[in-house]
This record gives C-alpha cells, structure tokens and sequence, in this order.
C-alpha cells in the first residue's frame, strides 16, 4: 500500500471510530499558488457532523463545511498537489504523509500527542482573557454597556485589551515576577490597559501586585483614582507627574505604550535601572535620531524623501534601543502589536530580564558611524549602568 493511501486509510477509520482530532494540510506545492494551509476540524451543523475546512490563502481566510461522505476525496485531491505535508492528529496516534520534490511520498505513524477531543461547535467562541460581563472599568470606559454587552464603539478597543493581555501573560509565563510585585505603567492615559492588566493579574492568576499609572493630565488621574475606587482595586492607584521625575523604590514590571520621542527612553531606562524583570514599550515618534541622521552613505538617494528617512529614522531609533537591552542584560523581541489598519504605530518591544549580550554595543557604534548619529538618548541615560560585563 503506498504511502497516500495509508494515510487516507488512516483519515478514514478515525472518522469511523471518531478518534479524529484534527488534520492539517501545509507546505504548497506550487509556489505560485495562492492557498498557504488548510486546517480541518468536525462541527456539528443541524446535528449533522461534518469536516470544516479552513483555507488560509495570503491575504483571507475561507471556510468550507464538507459532508463526512466526502471527506475522504476532498482531502486526497489537495495531497501530493496542492500540498506535500499532512498531519492527522487522532486520539490514538498521530500520521504524518510528506512527498519530495518527485511526488513520492512516506507515511509516518507516532504515538498520539493529544487524547481530548475539541470542541464540534459550529461557533465557537474565542478566548477571551478579559471577559466583558462583570467588570466595572469597562462599561465607564465606554467599551461595554451595563449589561456587559461590547458597544460597536467598543469593538476595536476591546480586542486590542485582550491582545495585550494576550502579550503580557506570555511575558509572566516566562519571566515570573516576585510575589511583591510592583508594576509601573508610564503614560497610561485613560487606563484601558492599566485597569485590564490589574483585573488580569488579580483576578484570574491570583497575584497579589500592586500597579501605579503614571500620567501627567490631572483630569485622566483623577478619572483613573476614581474608578479604581468604585471598581474596589485597592492596590491599583493613579499619580499625575512627568515619568522623569517618578522614582519608586522599585520596578518589577515597565509598562510605556505610546510614550512620544525620547520619553520612551526614559522609561526605558527606568525599567533597566530599576532592574525591572520585564520591560514593554510600544514607541511613538522618533525624532531624536531623525534630526541627528546625516546620511552620506548608498542610501542616500532614497532617504532624500521625507517619508522614507522618517521610517529609516523609526527602524534605527527602536533597533538600537533592543540592542541596548540587550547589552545591559534582557532578552528582547520587536514586534506588531496591533494592525496597522488601527494605528501606524503599532511597533511594540519586550524584554525580560537575562544574560548581558556580547558584542550588542559594538553593533550600536557601527549603525550610529553609519548613519552619522553622535548619540542615541538612550545611551546617555544608561551611561551610570554598569553592563556586569565588560566584553560587551
């Protein structure tokens, strides 16, 4: 039996014996070809069972619910054609099919990675790390009514919440904080974020932090303290001032999301002082280094446009600023924080705390030679830092 049919088989009598998890379907076969991946799964539809199939082609996504009678041919049309990998994933074993170049193909059984069956609801619904129903910050923000229903108005900005939460849990996972955590959100506005990171933290993992949000509009602060109040978060509290002249006793979490120019980096340089075990930033402007940008090198030609030396201006001023973290000891990763069709800027870095980078420094020195910038704000406020490494 060749290698196709044994996976086919194997599709087959998972449906029968209803074992089957699911399957996926990846690595085109042409690269001219639109469609990347298809992923299947059952749902129940009028109490009829069938496979739903999610085409993920470049730019959409399609779904198409196929009659289990003709599971079997739809899926063994796609293979060794449209793509040269499948996985099958049942509750008592895992099958893999790849072809080559030639079209031949192997077959591949393993011992079975998952034992739970998911969900066959049609709709299912997404999870959700800040839930709309029962919290007391939203509905005053104007992102839900009373009855916990999210406002059409609301949509976007709800979405954003939990993609941010979303960020911030995988960012606790692999850096913990200490149990007396103290978390510092500087320029945090009306406090979407702030609020939804506390209600996170307290009420669904269970830790007992405090946060303070940093604002310099008195009117946002008083809202803010308010709220907090009515919404009984007794370790959340609001403080009007300028981030430069805020100095706690300690910071276990940085938080600036759309901190403008150079006040990204004073946060930033707070966060590394303080020893902070995590540090998120989602900048703003860029001007520092776009004004201190003299050029002369091959890139001249196409820097002469505005719009073009203010992106280049955007990807050196962030660049060097993961760099920099990464020499004084953090591990970092620059990002899309959200889609571009929301904001233009949506660049976001993160940093737990871990080993000094050898050599970050001296890539630092060789882009600013290049582009002809004397100094990046950053390095001027980490200049009483000492790195713990010499090397680098």
């Amino acid at each position: 039996m060749i290698a196709k049919e044994q996976f086919l088989e194997a599709f087959d009598e998972s449906l029968k014996k209803e074992t089957f998890i699911k399957i996926t379907l990846s690595k085109k076969g042409s690269k001219s070809a639109d469609l990347k991946n298809v992923y299947g799964r059952l749902v129940s539809i009028k109490n009829e069972l069938m496979l739903s199939l999610q085409y993920r082609f470049e730019t959409r996504d399609e779904v198409k619910n196929i009659a289990l009678l003709r599971a079997n041919t739809t899926i063994a049309d796609m293979l060794g054609n449209d793509f040269l990998n499948a996985d099958l994933f049942t509750t008592t074993a895992d099958y893999s099919l790849q072809f080559n170049k030639k079209r031949k193909g192997r077959f591949f059984q393993k011992v079975a990675s998952q034992s739970e069956k998911p969900s066959q609801e049609h709709n299912r619904q997404k999870h959700r790390f800040i839930q709309a129903e029962n919290n007391p910050y939203l509905p005053a923000m104007g992102v839900t009514n009373a009855k916990g229903e999210i406002l059409k108005n609301g949509q976007r900005k709800f979405r954003q919440i939990n993609k941010y939460i979303e960020i911030i849990d995988v960012l606790i996972r692999q850096q913990a904080l200490p149990s007396d955590a103290h978390i510092v959100d500087m320029g945090s506005g009306k406090g979407y974020l702030t609020f939804a990171l506390y209600d996170y933290l307290h009420h669904r993992m269970s830790l007992d932090v405090s946060m303070t949000g940093i604002e310099l509009r008195p009117n946002l602060v008083d809202f803010c303290n308010e709220l907090a109040e009515k919404s009984e978060y007794q370790q959340l509290e609001f403080i009007s001032k300028d981030i430069h002249d805020y100095h706690p006793e300690k910071i276990s979490m940085l938080i600036a999301l759309h901190a403008c120019d150079i006040a990204t980096d004073i946060a930033i340089a707070k966060g590394i002082q303080a020893d902070a075990e995590i540090i998120v930033v989602a900048p703003c402007c860029h001007k520092q280094v776009r004004k201190a940008m003299k050029h002369d090198n091959e890139l001249s030609a196409i820097l002469k446009h505005g719009i073009l030396e203010e992106r280049q201006a955007e990807l050196i001023t962030d660049g060097i600023r993961a760099l920099l973290l990464e020499a004084y000891g953090y591990q970092t990763k620059v990002f899309e924080f959200i889609s571009t069709e929301h904001t233009s800027k949506n660049l976001m870095i993160t940093a737990v705390k871990s080993e000094p980078r050898k050599g970050a420094l001296v890539q630092v020195e060789a882009i600013k030679e290049q582009f002809g910038i004397e100094f990046h704000y950053l390095e001027r406020l980490l200049v009483k830092k000492s790195l713990g490494n010499d090397q680098n």
